[in-house]
């Protein structure tokens, strides 16, 4: 049964080094990496030393009083690069896509890189993602060549413009 995210029920936290399996069971999984893009996430790993030396937060909705047993559920994550800064990383589970999750979680990227005196984000984004980041307001400010052969295909650079 595909299920949505409650309302109000999801916290931002940082991930912690048991998140790993977790976030890449999210990647791997991904319906927007199947067919031509499977190559990108085949064999990827978002490993305990990658959470530890990164800016690594994690989406995840809280259980309610019948689920607790189960513990809370990841619902997306995202890293951020701090030099050079970047969006490294961000996937929001095919289950929650259109809850808000992702919009939630730029939001808190932004405050993170604002925290860190970072004026600008880099984000080197999967094709068919280019309209969310410029729906939540990435500019596109140029184009990667495609880098064979696990990327086959050009990707959108855009460019998050981090405010007061």
């Amino acid at each position: 049964m595909v299920r949505g995210v409650r309302r109000g029920s999801v916290v931002i936290r940082r991930a912690e080094e048991r998140d790993a399996g977790r976030l890449t069971r999210l990647v791997r999984r991904s319906r927007a990496y199947e067919g031509r893009y499977s190559s990108m996430v085949e064999g990827y790993r978002v490993g305990p030393d990658y959470i530890a030396a990164h800016r690594v937060f994690v989406a995840v909705e809280e259980p309610s009083g019948e689920e607790e047993a189960g513990g809370e559920r990841v619902v997306g994550f995202y890293a951020l690069m701090v030099e050079p800064a970047e969006l490294d990383l961000m996937f929001v589970s095919d289950q929650a896509q259109g809850c808000g999750i992702g919009r939630r979680l730029v939001e808190h990227m932004l405050g993170e890189a604002r925290s860190a005196g970072i004026d600008r984000v880099r984000v080197v984004s999967h094709p068919p993602a280019e309209g969310f980041y410029r729906s939540v307001g990435a500019r596109l400010v140029g184009t990667v060549p495609a880098d064979p052969p696990a990327v086959r295909w050009d990707r959108p650079e855009l460019e998050f413009v981090v405010g007061d």
